[in-house]
């Protein structure tokens, strides 16, 4: 059983919430924002602020990590950025590889947030012969072809597909054949997996589309107009029905 494996069941046996899990790095970020700033102990309202959570959610997170903080004096930073790093497996190294090195894939090999949060990048894949060879972020891009090949020699944990929609699931099947069970998915595109495989899904249209909504809303209903009365059409309706029908 690997490592991760050994986590995953080792939480599930805590019990330990997914839903709590999705925010131990947030609570982590602002953590480290603590530490930037010097900050040794931290109260469970300020964290909870920090994380726009509320207090008594960030309580019984925290909770479940064994870490109960002290009354009056609140976490200590230091211990807690241990607790959640230790949880989250961040202790130890994660190779990642990025396949696809377009404009997003790019972007990705840049950040510089990965090393400094245990994810060390091993390699840059891409189909393009055009990019193959290219130096990005001072790695050398690699044909897609050496996938398997790249994954066995340099242990690669985690895949980021950042492919084109219509390569994607191809690709994924092959990272998955080849012995990688997470998945950080870029391309516009659901993939199916098999059962022990993790995938998060990362779509940014998606995201705004839910912010055009709450913005929508605000401004009183679809184009600015108040949410019309009820049984009558709202504007543009009857155009839009002709326009389908013609």
């Amino acid at each position: 059983m690997t490592p991760r494996q050994n986590r995953t069941r080792d939480r599930a046996e805590r019990g330990i919430p997914e839903a709590t899990v999705a925010r131990l790095p947030v609570y982590l970020r602002a953590l480290h924002t603590l530490q930037e700033r010097g900050v040794a102990t931290v109260s469970s309202e300020e964290l909870a602020a920090a994380a726009g959570v509320n207090s008594a959610k960030l309580r019984k997170d925290l909770s479940h990590l064994g870490s109960y903080g002290t009354r009056g004096v609140g976490y200590e930073v230091e211990y807690l950025v241990y607790q959640i790093s230790r949880e989250l497996g961040l202790t130890q190294d994660w190779v990642v590889a990025i396949i696809g090195v377009g404009n997003l894939g790019r972007a990705l090999a840049g950040y510089g947030g990965f090393a400094s949060r245990g994810f060390r990048v091993a390699g840059l894949l891409d189909a393009d012969e055009a990019l193959v060879g290219q130096e990005i972020s001072g790695m050398a891009v690699e044909h897609i072809d050496r996938l398997e090949e790249i994954i066995s020699g340099r242990r690669v944990s985690i895949a980021v597909i950042a492919t084109p929609a219509g390569a994607a699931q191809k690709v994924c099947d092959r990272v998955v054949a080849a012995g990688v069970t997470s998945v950080l998915n870029f391309a516009p595109v659901v993939l199916s997996v098999p059962d022990g495989v993790d995938v998060r899904k990362v779509d940014l249209s998606i995201e705004l589309q839910i912010l055009a909504f709450h913005e929508q809303r605000k401004a009183g209903g679809p184009d600015g107009y108040a949410p019309p009365a009820s049984g009558e059409d709202p504007p543009g309706a009857a155009q839009y029905v002709e326009a389908v029908e013609a």
